[in-house]
């Protein structure tokens, strides 16, 4: 508790002129942020360029807490290719593997199906009644890259969100208090 009452004495003994400065500091961090995530829309194509490995239907290709790196290009998805895409009605992603693909005649659109290596069926039952297939539209993009098990802390924020809300107010605190 003593960090924390220190935290408070220094906050009291800032000038109005220091805190302004010190929240400014904190805004163009948060803002650098931003503009780097949107960098890498862009430059992945991806709306989603980096996500989390949230479950165990891809083990032992990729376990839960990897993170992965997306790329939306223009090659079309092949058999094999690991891609992460949405569902509606569904907020959080799906990793799986491209199992098949079928494109149709009438209107070349490509009929993608997926399962997780670690499951014993295809993704059918996950896909919305009556859907046999998803599209290009429900796609983020295709896995290029991995960090192992980079991703652990953000699954521990999701599980327990009071962790989330110490870790930021706690950062906070120090950027605004922060000497320089």
């Amino acid at each position: 508790m003593s960090v924390f009452r220190e935290i408070a004495e220094e906050l009291r003994g800032m000038s109005i002129r220091t805190f302004l400065s010190q929240v400014l500091g904190l805004g163009l961090i948060v803002t650098s942020a931003f503009m780097i995530w949107k960098s890498l829309i862009l430059a992945t194509g991806s709306e989603s360029p980096v996500v989390v490995v949230l479950s165990g239907s891809m083990e032992p290709a990729f376990q839960r807490g990897d993170i992965l790196f997306l790329h939306n290009g223009e090659k079309e998805v092949e058999s094999g290719d690991i891609v992460v895409f949405n569902l509606d009605g569904r907020d959080i992603p799906i990793v799986h593997r491209v199992l098949r693909t079928h494109e149709r005649r009438e209107d070349g659109e490509l009929d993608i199906l997926t399962k997780g290596d670690n499951n014993y069926k295809d993704d059918r039952v996950l896909y919305d009644p009556g859907q046999e297939w998803i599209h290009k539209g429900n796609l983020l993009g295709r896995a290029v890259g991995y960090l192992p098990y980079a991703g652990m802390a953000t699954i521990i924020m999701n599980d327990y969100p009071i962790v989330k809300y110490c870790l930021i107010g706690f950062l906070a605190l120090l950027v605004v208090t922060s000497k320089d």
